[in-house]
């Protein structure tokens, strides 16, 4: 997939499909809510730039955008309190930088396993989701 037609860089109907831009974090990445909420608060950090694997960027790039992948992970666990989030970086058919974090309940679905990518199981309102990103942005500066 080239930078052309790729959902983290030019948005539209293909990012609609599973996700909805929250913010830009820092010059590194950019925040997505991903749509299907099987796991509540699961979010996508994206790299800002189109690139496929880490290997691709320098340390100090590496660096900025893992301390926003690892400032999500502290909202997450402020909001939502999960025993754990998991973090899937797989780009096998969307070849562009980015991790799921996804937080895992103890007794709740998918505990003690792989999570899926998209189950289509629990999908929210438009209200629901405008809701929830502007509780995200209230809490985001406090981490």
């Amino acid at each position: 997939m080239s930078a052309e037609n790729c959902p983290y860089c030019h948005g539209g109907p293909a990012l609609a499909d599973f996700a909805i831009k929250i913010c830009d974090l820092s010059e590194y990445s950019s925040l997505y809510l991903f749509k299907e909420q099987s796991h509540p608060g699961r979010m996508v950090v994206a790299y800002r730039g189109h690139v496929s694997e880490i290997v691709d960027i320098t340390p100090e790039q590496l660096q900025g955008y893992m301390a926003d992948v690892a400032r999500i992970a502290r909202l997450i666990h402020k909001m939502f309190h999960p025993q754990k989030v998991n973090y899937g970086a797989f780009g096998d058919l969307n070849p562009h930088l980015h991790f799921h974090l996804v937080p895992k309940y103890e007794g709740q679905f998918e505990w003690g396993g792989t999570f899926q990518m998209n189950p289509r199981a629990v999908m929210l309102s438009d209200k629901e989701y405008d809701e929830l990103i502007e509780r995200i942005k209230r809490e985001l500066p406090s981490v």
